[in-house]
């Protein structure tokens, strides 16, 4: 199913039991092509599984897969874009949110292009306590080694082009749905006057 660019979408990432792991409440479809899935958001609210919540800090530009065993995050900062790459199966959207299984791995890429791998521990436990398969073992650390590539090459969204031009298309998208917003706030305090 491909999703309308300005569609208002939530984003659930679940852990490889099923159970609910995180959920972006608010996010922007800005591309859906043969290749990926685009989201943007800015100030959108994580829930956390524990309940807890907290807010994005900055624009962030997001890449989902139906191909890949990752997503990326392309996050907008004053000092260049970083990029928080997680292990994930391929996503799927089923009319309620974009879903994927987040796989603890992750790669963080800085504006200079160092990377690091992160959560190597929550890695080792999770996949003795939620039994994960030599077979998807085997294919997440494929998807690290993809994802270095990718990020040695600078495929896209690594070149930075990419993101900057779905990060303008954002923008466009994001005033939208302002003027939408603030025009039924004012219809609807012109009818609370009547």
């Amino acid at each position: 199913m491909k999703l309308k660019a300005g569609k208002k979408v939530q984003i659930q990432s679940y852990k490889h039991d099923s159970s609910l792991h995180r959920v972006w409440t608010s996010s922007f479809v800005i591309d859906d092509t043969a290749e990926a899935l685009v989201t943007g958001n800015q100030a959108t609210k994580v829930i956390e599984s524990d309940g807890r919540s907290w807010y994005t800090k900055e624009p962030a530009i997001c890449y989902f897969y139906e191909k890949e065993w990752f997503n990326i995050i392309a996050m907008l900062k004053r000092d260049g874009i970083h990029y928080y790459c997680n292990i994930s199966s391929p996503y799927l959207y089923d009319g309620e949110a974009i879903k994927y299984i987040d796989y603890d791995l992750d790669i963080k890429v800085f504006p200079n292009g160092k990377l690091v791998v992160l959560d190597q521990k929550d890695f080792d436990e999770h996949s003795m306590d939620m039994h994960y398969s030599e077979e998807v073992q085997r294919i997440i650390y494929q998807a690290i080694d993809d994802l270095k590539v990718w990020i040695e090459e600078r495929h896209p969204p690594f070149d930075k082009r990419t993101v900057k031009s779905h990060y303008e298309q954002f923008k466009i998208i994001l005033e939208k749905y302002k003027a939408k917003q603030e025009s039924k706030n004012k219809i609807k305090q012109e009818e609370n006057e009547e």
